[in-house]
């Protein structure tokens, strides 16, 4: 989100600063024009690491003459209010209902409840990437807020991908499986390997991410994973390589069970992919009948083996066409820099009094 939506920005004549984190951010990617990049220190741990950046980015920004500033997720709206301090407008993106997630703890999640509430008052304007979202600031809070969801590319499926380049030697483009998802309980990455450990065939499964706090719930996956030789682990896969896995999968399972509009689920869809996702208010908004749904692993395990059966079924193919239809028609990031764009216009002119 952050390089597609500063470089189009950029595109549109603004001057773009990013923050990053020292040794998280591709620093051998050139730089669009109109776009720089601050980086800034943090300590490791999982409940500092976000808001501790969070914290020494909003402090720099008092130095330097924005306009606005974009911020992501509630657990930084404690801090949203820091930059209005010097002029600057401030929205900022909820990111789902984090405090929802298994992974947190009671210190976490109180963390995030306190982190909605500051998000009513703190910044100028609040975003979110999903109409449940929306709904639920709205029930809950009685507080509106800007709906704006997340962007993908559309991916051309030919030429085919060669996947060794990516160390994924033997995987073979058209022929497999793919999990992409941080591996964290929520993700559901079990469920996904339990469903398909009950399918024949000689289709991989691929299961694509990592989390750094999560060791605990990631030996588990990787336990599971030993016991099937089609199922590989390959890790975080970025950039170009990333973008080979999708336009490359037979089928991509969504078995998030928390959270907002997911952006592998769109960029799944933007490659042409036929989507299998977890039956979620979240999930059927951003596939609007362009999936095969499940709710738990035995239906997954019977898309799985339909697809096994006939991957290239009329109905299959009708759905990887209207999913990447979809994701061109709702989801381009082209349309979200506009929405983007549009929102900072109109707080800067609030503040100009126009």
């Amino acid at each position: 989100m952050a390089w597609e939506l500063s470089s189009r920005l950029a595109d549109l004549g603004h001057e773009v600063t990013v923050y990053c984190r020292a040794g998280r951010t591709d620093e051998s990617r050139a730089l669009p024009s109109g776009v720089s990049r601050r980086f800034l220190p943090y300590p490791n741990g999982k409940y500092v690491e976000t808001v501790s950046h969070t914290f020494l980015s909003v402090l720099d920004s008092l130095v330097h003459p924005y306009d606005v500033v974009l911020m992501t997720n509630a657990a930084n709206a404690l801090l949203a209010g820091v930059p209005r301090l010097r002029g600057a407008k401030v929205i900022l993106n909820l990111d789902g209902i984090e405090r929802q997630r298994a992974k947190w703890g009671l210190a976490g999640r109180l963390w995030y409840t306190v982190g909605e509430r500051l998000s009513l008052v703190l910044p100028n304007a609040i975003v979110a990437d999903a109409a449940v979202i929306q709904a639920y600031y709205l029930r809950r809070y009685r507080r509106r807020s800007e709906l704006i969801a997340y962007g993908a590319t559309v991916l051309q499926r030919e030429p085919a991908p060669d996947l060794g380049r990516w160390g994924l030697n033997g995987i073979a483009a058209g022929d497999y499986f793919l999990y992409v998802s941080r591996l964290e309980p929520e993700n559901q990455a079990l469920m996904v390997i339990d469903a398909y450990r009950q399918v024949g065939g000689e289709h991989p499964l691929l299961v694509v991410g990592d989390a750094p706090y999560a060791s605990e719930y990631k030996m588990r996956v990787r336990r599971a994973a030993e016991g099937d030789p089609r199922v590989r682990l390959v890790g975080g896969i970025y950039g170009e390589g990333y973008a080979d896995l999708q336009r490359g999968a037979l089928a991509y399972v969504q078995a998030t069970s928390v959270g907002g509009t997911h952006p592998a689920l769109i960029e799944a869809m933007a490659a042409g992919n036929l989507v299998l996702a977890f039956s979620t208010p979240e999930n059927l908004e951003v596939t609007s009948g362009t999936a095969l749904l499940f709710r738990n692993a035995y239906e997954l395990a019977v898309h799985l083996r339909q697809i096994v059966l006939d991957p290239a079924a009329a109905e299959l193919q009708r759905l990887r066409v209207a999913a990447r239809e979809r994701a061109a028609r709702e989801y381009s990031w082209d349309a979200v820099t506009r929405q983007y764009e549009a929102l900072f216009v109109k707080l800067a002119r609030v503040e100009s009094g126009v």
